[in-house]
């Protein structure tokens, strides 16, 4: 039985702490003195130096426990609660990030590992990587081939952001195993999915400026290019962000000169005494 330093969160207050690893459960000691089988884990966050565990309890209920530690005993621990927690899991290669910002990234490699879809998200485990792709920040899923070793093979394709850039990962496994990993991933982000509802408000001009936006292009070039003004691509705008296709990322401000301003640039103007 490993046992790791780590501080423990309890009524807002950090308790400097150890956890031991057992073969089916942690054991949190000072505050909490308790017993976490890792069937009863249902979701892991990792927020920087910060584990959130999500345990569901006998009466269904859950709590939230906080651990903090250095990145190595982060490490061993998500490793473990990961491959033995109540997931959807499966060993399968995976490349994680193959292409960002739609360019291949030079050093991706097929990593042998495992898969686990938990609440909140998708974390892909190897020995020397792990690496996890919140579920709100799917993109889209795709049942594709991909060419390896001069094979076309089956994979599913999964599109990502990550700090507002978009990244693709791929998982290679049987076809049968993906087809379910697929339809799981489906059905784990189906709140994504357009309504009819939705569908019917999004006309063909508001379409047309959500592609130019992901196609990478700024507010003023989509307004010279569709020949709009300032006002008309605010309301699509507005139609955009009701539907929860995009966020603000920035303000714009337009100004006036105040009588001040006007004496300042009247002052400069003027020759010199």
């Amino acid at each position: 039985m490993a046992e790791v330093p780590v501080k423990l969160e309890k009524g807002g207050s950090w308790v400097t702490s150890k956890i031991e690893i057992a073969k089916d459960s942690l054991i949190l000691k000072d505050p909490y003195n308790l017993e976490i089988s890792f069937r009863s884990i249902v979701d892991l966050q990792l927020r920087g130096q910060v584990d959130i565990l999500i345990v569901t309890g006998a009466d269904k209920s859950e709590k939230t426990y906080k651990i903090a530690s250095v990145e190595k005993v982060l490490q061993v621990l998500n490793k473990k609660i990961i491959m033995a927690c109540n997931a959807y899991r499966l060993m399968a290669h995976f490349m994680s990030p193959a292409i960002r910002g739609g360019v291949l990234v030079t050093n991706a490699k097929w990593e042998k590992g495992a898969i686990a879809v938990l609440k909140t998200g998708i974390w892909f485990v190897s020995q020397e990587k792990m690496i996890c792709v919140p579920l709100k920040e799917v993109a889209s899923l795709e049942l594709t081939k991909r060419e390896l070793q001069h094979k076309k093979l089956d994979v599913v394709k999964v599109d990502h952001l990550e700090n507002s850039e978009v990244v693709t990962s791929f998982v290679l496994c049987p076809l049968s195993t993906l087809q379910v990993l697929y339809n799981f991933l489906r059905d784990a982000t189906k709140d994504m999915d357009m309504k009819g509802s939705e569908l019917d408000q999004l006309d063909a001009q508001t379409a047309q400026v959500a592609m130019l936006i992901y196609s990478g292009m700024d507010t003023k070039s989509i307004e010279n290019m569709l020949s709009l003004s300032a006002k008309e691509l605010d309301v699509i705008y507005d139609t955009l962000l009701k539907l929860k296709l995009v966020d603000v990322v920035m303000i714009r401000k337009e100004v006036q000169l105040t009588p001040k301003g006007v004496r300042y640039i009247t002052d400069a103007l003027k020759p010199p005494a």
